[in-house]
């Protein structure tokens, strides 16, 4: 007689957003190990929420919690030009370290689920190599140009406590501080649930 047993399948879930002004995306973020408890599941939310809110990429920073690992889902990208690779970019990136940027720079326009309804032009480095583990722990090390390069940058930067709005012209900056400060309020329509600080 065998013995019985049950496959208890765990749901994805969409997780709030952490917004402009919350100190846990300004604070460099810590590398895990393979042993980090609910490691699978983080994944599957942080994949469930970039998507549902109709984002290319999400840092754990981004969903309140310290540590150094994100996913990338570009696919509804793959229409941009000369950029044909988006469509199969899809990865989690464990503990990564950016090794090398080069290349020129150009300007491209970014958002940030952090940051809703706010689009700027960054300029970066076409070029990066990074260094990371996958979602089953194996060590990878690749470069990537063009958009996926601007994507892991703008990920990366989220586990070092940068957010895109610190690489903008300042006087954009100052442009949008007033549209910043009411995010940072929840003072901000979108789609998906957010996290903002609240004065005590």
């Amino acid at each position: 007689m065998y013995d019985s047993y049950q496959c208890i399948m765990i749901e994805a879930k969409m997780l709030p957003v952490f917004v402009y002004g919350m100190s846990v995306l300004r604070k460099v973020s810590l590398e895990i190990d393979k042993d980090y408890e609910g490691l699978d599941q983080l994944i599957d939310d942080m994949y469930e929420t970039m998507v549902a809110s109709d984002g290319v990429g999400l840092a754990a920073p981004q969903i309140g919690k310290s540590i150094r690992i994100f996913v990338v889902d570009a696919s509804r990208m793959e229409d941009i030009d000369d950029e044909p690779d988006l469509k199969d970019f899809k990865k989690v990136f464990i503990n990564p370290q950016i090794t090398d940027e080069w290349g020129e720079k150009w300007s491209f326009t970014e958002g940030c689920l952090s940051i809703p309804n706010i689009r700027e032009d960054v300029s970066r480095h076409s070029n990066v190599r990074i260094e990371y583990y996958d979602e089953h722990w194996n060590f990878r090390e690749e470069e990537y140009d063009g958009v996926r390069a601007r994507i892991i940058q703008h990920e990366y930067d989220h586990l070092n406590g940068r957010l895109f709005v610190d690489l903008i012209n300042p006087l954009r900056k100052k442009l949008i501080a007033s549209r910043l400060k009411a995010i940072s309020k929840g003072n901000v329509d979108c789609d998906y649930k957010i996290i903002y600080p609240v004065k005590k």
